[in-house]
């Protein structure tokens, strides 16, 4: 009888992408390069003991043009694959990393594998590519075992330049550096230098009474609606009056502060009797909302808007999108914006 341990299996699946994309030799655009020809370009891969395989979107799309539906179909991939492997790396543009990020972290309800997100600023092709780096760390990552044999990372996070955060807490700031994702207010789940070093403290705990449950609608009637000085009440009454708004990522000043315009109160008044979901998070990189600090707080909370906490704006919007999708009361859909189910959070 053969007590030979069975080599750990992981998912490549490549959505689309800078990370994999090649510059046309004729035209100088960057274009898609076939997938089967990631070893030819990252030979170390072969260095893993393990079984690498791979899935790509057809036709790989750039990550400005995901979407809702894209989200779905990476649910649709993973649950169908659970069983088969040990964890899962999805390649992937780094505009949108975050959004998609923050809805798989929903979406993938009692999650108990890793799904790590990567991908690069400049195409792996190139000579001074992030690339290599980034794919083959969030390869190992996804891969990590306890000596139990459990995953030590069974969560969504993002993998970028030395840095695992988790997926829902993760937000890009700059288009230029390679250090382009941060985590603000939730801290590191990993970090790469020399030696890969686990922080199992801030890691979601393995359940081993978990059930992968997909979830596959995301209503988005919802806006993203940013406070700035010498709004005019005409847009923003009408805004809030349009019947097929569901809900509005309302991103406020500090620690959730509003002009104290009877107007603005009026209309958002209005629009939360009416049944929208009305989320307060900052303009701030870091914090938290607190409305009960400050009048210019206090009167939002008095009108029917709830607190988004230390929420990203991704978080936030994807977390919305997910609960108006189950068709919740606008009662258990606030009361759900205020519970932590997925660590997106700090409450």
């Amino acid at each position: 009888m053969s007590h030979t341990t069975p080599k750990t299996s992981i998912l490549l699946i490549y959505t689309g992408g800078t990370i994999g994309m090649m510059k046309n030799p004729v035209t100088g655009a960057l274009e898609n390069f076939n997938f089967d020809q990631l070893l030819e370009y990252v030979p170390e891969i072969k260095g893993f003991n393990l079984d690498l395989y791979s899935i790509a979107f057809e036709p790989p799309i750039d990550s400005s043009d995901i979407s809702p539906e894209s989200w779905s179909q990476l649910v649709s991939i993973i649950y169908s694959n659970y069983e088969q492997y040990d964890g899962f790396v999805i390649l992937h543009g780094t505009d949108t990393m975050a959004f998609t990020a923050s809805a798989l972290s929903f979406m993938l309800e009692g999650l108990m594998k890793p799904v790590i997100l990567t991908g690069s600023q400049l195409p792996i092709g190139a000579l001074r590519t992030d690339g290599k780096e980034n794919l083959l760390t969030a390869i190992e990552i996804a891969a990590a075992k306890n000596e139990d044999g459990t995953p030590i990372v069974p969560e969504v996070c993002i993998f970028f330049h030395e840095k695992l955060m988790r997926g829902n807490r993760a937000t890009k700031v700059s288009a230029d550096n390679f250090d382009a994702f941060e985590s603000n207010n939730y801290p590191l789940l990993a970090h790469s230098g020399i030696e890969l070093q686990f922080y199992k403290n801030n890691i979601m705990p393995y359940r081993s009474d978990a059930v992968l449950t997909p979830h596959y609608e995301m209503d988005a009637h919802i806006i993203i609606f940013s406070l700035f000085p010498g709004m005019q009440p005409d847009i923003v009454k009408k805004i809030m009056r349009d019947k097929k708004l569901r809900g509005v990522i309302f991103r406020t000043f500090g620690s959730g502060n509003a002009p104290q315009e009877k107007w603005l109160v009026d209309a958002l008044t209005r629009a939360t009797r009416s049944g929208k979901t009305i989320v307060n998070i900052t303009q701030c990189s870091t914090g938290s909302v607190k409305m009960n600090l400050y009048e210019t707080g206090l009167q939002l909370l008095e009108s029917g808007i709830i607190s988004g906490h230390d929420s990203t704006v991704e978080a936030a919007l994807t977390k919305l999108m997910f609960l108006l999708g189950k068709g919740l009361t606008p009662e258990d859909i606030n009361r759900y914006m205020n519970l932590s189910i997925a660590g997106e959070i700090t409450v």
